[in-house]
């Protein structure tokens, strides 16, 4: 039995990150094409929200109106309970100076917090727009459990991966592989939510 043709065969993808796009097309597979939304703009959606959700829908609407297209916006972060819930919505940036400023600071915010009380979560919201102006968008959500190394472990991934220990796997998320990690990380999580949402297996 084929997946059920979708009413769309194209969306754009409300970020710039090409680690997200290549995540979330694996995740699609073949059903839809992901494009990027610097294809259409070059200035991102400025994210005035106070949580995921609605930050989420500010940059599926950007993208929309500018392409034209039905479009997909991933939002998420991760959150630390030793920081009450930081950095949050302000993940990618939390130092302002990318993915090694972000984990360096993680890790001074954390000096001297025992490893029982370093668990953490990433949180994913994604939020598909059929167009602009939809009134009902898709909203999913995943979350993937966790704490936060004392050092950085595995070159694979992006962001706070190389600081994420994943208990199922034994290891750090930037020591998983592509597939490993889309399997089941918080991403993967809310676009199996997405997939069941769109008729997809």
């Amino acid at each position: 039995m084929s997946d059920p043709v979708l009413p769309f065969d194209k969306l754009v993808l409300a970020s710039g990150n090409a680690g997200k796009l290549a995540e979330l097309q694996a995740m699609l597979g073949s059903s839809v094409e992901v494009l990027p939304q610097s294809q259409f703009i070059k200035e991102e959606a400025e994210e005035t929200g106070s949580s995921f959700v609605e930050n989420a829908l500010i940059k599926a609407r950007h993208a929309a109106r500018a392409s034209g297209l039905p479009a997909l916006a991933d939002d998420s972060g991760l959150a630390v309970d030793a920081l009450d819930g930081a950095p949050g919505i302000h993940s990618a940036r939390y130092a302002f100076g990318g993915d090694a400023a972000n984990n360096v600071k993680l890790i001074d915010e954390l000096r001297g917090v025992e490893d029982g009380k370093r668990t953490a979560r990433f949180i994913c919201v994604l939020a598909l727009l059929r167009h602009a102006d939809d009134p009902t968008p898709i909203i999913c959500e995943g979350v993937w459990e966790g704490r936060i190394l004392l050092e950085p472990r595995g070159t694979n991934g992006f962001g706070y991966d190389p600081l994420f220990w994943v208990p199922e796997a034994g290891k750090a998320s930037a020591e998983l592989t592509a597939a490993e990690k889309n399997s089941m990380s918080h991403r993967a999580r809310a676009m199996q939510l997405l997939r069941e949402r769109l008729g997809l297996r």
